[in-house]
């Protein structure tokens, strides 16, 4: 059985992964998560340990890295607090960061996957998005989980520490919660579908993205502490599709079976990135990864959910 830490694992991606680890992997899980936006509810009925805490606090990350096999990185803050709030963005995700990768070198701890974001690749030069693409930075967040990709690097290097790190596009689904003020676009959609309410747009619609699937993320994300030919890599982790909003809003609402009124609002401040779409051949060609969610399988999927 192997012992696991999943850092943010009370949140949306980090449930996922954690109910994955327990239910298909036999996996004995450690959850650390300040419950900044995670709940306590999205691990009701797996036996794992819940400590509430940050990874800023540097002795309770040592004592929990102490005897794990895997430590899954999820830990953050999200682009949105991340622009309101950067000193907390640097703390969280770059530091806390540091101190995950600290304390699996002095416990010797298998192997850490880090959860990066596509956001590093701002507006690209080519789609699909290639990992040996320049990064642009164009907000906090972006740079900061940068910095964290560097950091993973350099403890592979300097220390031999095993780290993958994967770059998420859009990823949605179950236990991406509409309360949550900081859920994605889906989730929003979603929640305005269900209440009648209209679809906001913002900006023209015509921006597009590559939405994952929660599932295919975890299964990928487990994949790369699995598989040897992972250690020390980086991968997208998408599907290689490109859908513009409003195309996502119409799927939102002939899956839902809802009459919403689609509106369009101001373009936001943050993550203005007309295209976005990975290429995921390496992840394909290394791990035999393949998404195994269409959109509207996946929203199908999330709108159950929810319902």
């Amino acid at each position: 059985m192997r012992t696991v830490l999943v850092t943010g694992g009370a949140g949306f991606v980090g449930s996922n992964l954690t109910r994955r680890l327990t239910q298909q992997y036999g996996c004995q899980v450690t959850v650390l998560d300040d419950l900044f936006t995670g709940q306590r509810e999205f691990l009701a009925g797996l036996d794992v340990e819940l400590v509430e805490g940050s990874v800023t606090d540097t002795a309770l990350v040592e004592r929990l890295a102490r005897g794990k096999t895997w430590i899954f990185h999820l830990a953050a803050r999200n682009i949105i607090v991340s622009g309101r709030e950067p000193r907390q963005d640097l703390e969280v995700n770059v530091i806390g960061t540091f101190n995950v990768l600290e304390a699996a070198r002095k416990h010797e701890v298998e192997r850490v996957i880090y959860s990066s974001t596509s956001s590093i690749y701002g507006n690209p030069r080519y789609i699909p998005i290639l990992e040996d693409e320049l990064p642009k930075f164009l907000s906090f967040y972006s740079s900061s989980k940068y910095a964290g990709e560097s950091y993973c690097s350099t403890f592979h290097e300097l220390y031999g520490v095993q780290t993958t790190i994967l770059r998420y596009s859009n990823v949605y689904g179950p236990n991406q919660s509409p309360a949550n003020p900081y859920c994605g676009v889906i989730g929003k959609f979603m929640a305005a579908a269900l209440s009648g309410e209209p679809l906001r747009i913002h900006g023209d619609g015509e921006q597009t993205r590559d939405y994952t699937y929660v599932d295919d993320a975890c299964e990928a994300t487990i994949q790369a502490a699995i598989r040897p030919k992972a250690i020390g890599e980086i991968y997208n982790v998408g599907t290689e599709l490109e859908t513009s909003v409003n195309a996502l809003a119409r799927l939102v609402l002939e899956v839902s079976g809802g009459s919403s009124e689609i509106v369009y609002v101001d373009k936001r401040d943050i993550d203005n990135i007309r295209r976005r779409c990975l290429n995921i051949g390496k992840i394909r060609t290394h791990m035999r990864f393949t998404p195994g969610f269409t959109l509207a399988r996946g929203l199908r999927q999330t709108f159950e959910s929810l319902r």
